[in-house]
């Protein structure tokens, strides 16, 4: 992935540019499949036929629902679904269930179950969620 703005190579987490400070998805310039340049009303990139209108229409829909939208690191789950059932029975490991840590999920029964406890793992867990710092690793 290159930055629109400046065509400088970007990884899969950073949200900005280092080179210029724009938000990842931010600017017409550059093409952000192969990062060569393109015309603000160019629809397909020229050099990778990559195609530009339709990455522009799928930038824009995506700042505006940043938290309905799924989340590969959520295993497709939207955060505000994740935080709202890992809030309300995330002691019951129910939102480890749903993204594929089986164990997990388990661990926080037992606990509920035997101390009354699985809750404050699950409100590290809720944190976690809010802040993007949630991983899931699936068994």
């Amino acid at each position: 992935m290159f930055c629109r703005n400046c065509g400088e190579p970007l990884n899969d987490i950073q949200d900005f540019c280092l080179k210029c400070g724009v938000a990842k998805g931010k600017g017409e310039n550059f093409c952000s499949h192969c990062g060569s340049s393109v015309n603000p009303n160019q629809a397909v990139c020229l050099q990778c036929g990559f195609a530009i209108q339709q990455q522009r229409q799928t930038s824009a829909s995506n700042t505006t629902d940043e938290w309905m939208n799924p989340r590969p690191e959520l295993k497709g789950q939207s955060k505000l679904v994740m935080a709202l059932i890992c809030f309300f029975i995330g002691g019951f490991g129910v939102h480890n269930f749903m993204m594929g840590e089986n164990k997990k999920g388990i661990g926080k029964i037992l606990l509920s179950l035997l101390c009354g406890i699985g809750w404050i793992w699950a409100l590290v867990d809720f944190i976690n969620i809010l802040t993007d710092k949630y991983v899931a690793q699936p068994d």
